[in-house]
C-alpha cells in the first residue's frame, strides 16, 4: 500500500532573506534573493561555501542595475573577501543567466551549464533562426493573436537582451547524471525538459538538498510553452516526464526553488502539478467541444488564465496555451486544422 501524501508542503523558513543579506538553509548553503522587473518579482540564488576555495554560485539574477547594485553589497559582505570560483546557470532564461558573464569576468570563473541552454541563450540574444522576435510574432499570428498584441510584441523588440546584456563566449558543459562539487559534497545533475531545453537541477544526497531551479516550484507551475523554433513540439509531455526523476528522491528532501520559499514535500508537489495540468487539459477539451467552430489558441487563453494579463504575461500565456493544445493534439484528443493563410485552429477529434 502506498504511503499517503502529506496534506501540505512543509516550509522550514518563514520568509526570504532581506535585500543584500544571506540566510544559511543547509550546511554551507546560503540563500540570496534578487529582484525582477515583472509580476513575478524575485529570483532565489544559491551560494555554496567551498571554504578556502571560495564560492560556487548557482544562478545569477537578471542583468540590470538594481540586481548588480545588490551584488555589489554581497561582494562587500556576504562573500567575505573570497572569490566566486564556479558559476552554474540552471538554464538560459534572463533571471538565471543575466549576470553570468559579468560575474565570470569579475572573478575569472567559468560558467557551467548544459549544451542546449548555452546555445539557446546565444541564439535568442543574437536573434538567429527560429529564435527571432519576427518568428515568435508569426507563430502567435498563426495561433490567432490579435493585431494589436502582435504590434506590441514587435515594438517591445528583443526583451531577452535587456536582461542579458552580455553572455559568456565559453562554458563548462554539464551532462545529465554527472556530479559537481560544492559546499564540501557532490551534486548530481538532473536534466529536465519542457520549461527550457536542458534545464539542470542539482541534488546533493549527502545533505538531502535539491536546487530545483524552475522545474519544481512550491506555489505556481513553471511556464511550459511552445516557441517558434519547434512549433509542433509537445513540451508539456516533456515536463511531465521530467517530474518523474524528482519522485525518486527522498520525500524529506529540502527543495530550493528559484521562486517562492524552500520546502519539503516533493511527492505532494509533483502530484499537485500533475493534477493541475490534467485539469487544464480537460478544461480546454471541454471548451473546444462546446465551441460552435474550431478555436484558436488566442481564443482559448482565457480558459487557462482567468485574469487580465499584461504584455509579458500574454507572451507566456500564448506559448502555454499552444503547449497544452499541442499536447491534446498529440494525444489525439483534438484535431489541429490549418487554413490557407496558415492560421491554426483546434476542433474535437473525430
Amino acid at each position: 500500500m502506498n504511503k499517503p501524501l502529506p496534506i501540505a508542503l512543509d516550509y522550514p523558513f518563514a520568509g526570504p532573506p532581506d535585500p543584500g543579506a544571506a540566510v544559511e538553509v543547509a550546511p554551507r548553503v546560503r540563500w540570496l534573493r534578487m529582484p525582477l522587473p515583472f509580476a513575478l518579482d524575485h529570483i532565489n540564488l544559491w551560494l555554496l561555501d567551498d571554504e578556502d576555495d571560495g564560492w560556487t554560485l548557482i544562478d545569477c539574477g537578471y542583468g540590470d542595475a538594481p540586481t548588480r547594485s545588490l551584488w555589489e553589497r554581497h561582494f562587500a559582505s556576504t562573500l567575505g573577501g573570497r572569490p566566486i570560483r564556479r558559476i552554474v546557470a540552471t538554464h538560459c532564461h534572463p533571471d538565471h543567466i543575466g549576470n553570468a558573464a559579468w560575474l565570470a569576468q569579475r572573478y575569472d570563473a567559468r560558467v557551467a551549464m548544459t549544451h542546449a541552454e548555452f546555445l539557446t541563450a546565444h541564439a535568442t540574444a543574437g536573434q538567429y533562426g527560429g529564435y527571432t522576435v519576427a518568428a515568435t510574432i508569426e507563430l502567435f499570428r498563426r495561433h490567432g493573436m490579435a493585431a494589436d498584441g502582435l504590434t506590441a510584441l514587435e515594438r517591445r523588440g528583443n526583451r531577452y537582451r535587456r536582461g542579458v546584456p552580455e553572455l559568456p563566449d565559453q562554458f563548462d558543459r554539464m551532462l545529465d547524471g554527472e556530479t559537481r562539487p560544492g559546499a564540501g559534497t557532490s551534486w548530481r545533475v538532473l536534466e529536465g525538459h519542457g520549461h527550457s531545453p536542458e534545464h539542470a537541477s542539482l541534488y546533493a544526497s549527502a545533505n538531502g538538498v535539491l536546487v530545483s531551479g524552475d522545474m519544481l516550484l512550491p506555489k505556481i507551475s513553471t511556464n511550459v510553452s511552445v516557441w517558434a523554433v519547434e512549433p509542433d513540439a509537445d513540451p508539456l509531455a516533456q515536463f511531465l516526464d521530467s517530474l518523474s526523476v524528482f519522485e525518486t528522491l527522498p520525500p524529506d528532501t529540502l527543495v530550493l526553488p528559484s521562486h517562492g520559499l524552500p520546502f519539503r514535500g516533493i511527492p505532494l508537489r509533483v502530484a499537485q502539478l500533475r493534477a493541475h495540468h490534467a485539469a487544464r487539459l480537460d478544461e480546454l477539451a471541454v471548451a473546444i467541444e462546446r465551441s460552435p467552430a474550431p478555436a484558436s489558441a488566442a481564443e482559448l487563453v482565457p480558459v487557462l488564465f482567468r485574469r487580465e494579463l499584461d504584455l509579458q504575461q500574454s507572451f507566456f500565456a500564448m506559448g502555454e496555451a499552444i503547449a497544452h493544445l499541442n499536447h491534446l493534439w498529440r494525444a489525439r484528443r483534438l484535431e489541429r486544422r490549418a487554413s490557407a493563410d496558415g492560421a491554426i485552429r483546434f476542433a474535437p477529434a473525430r
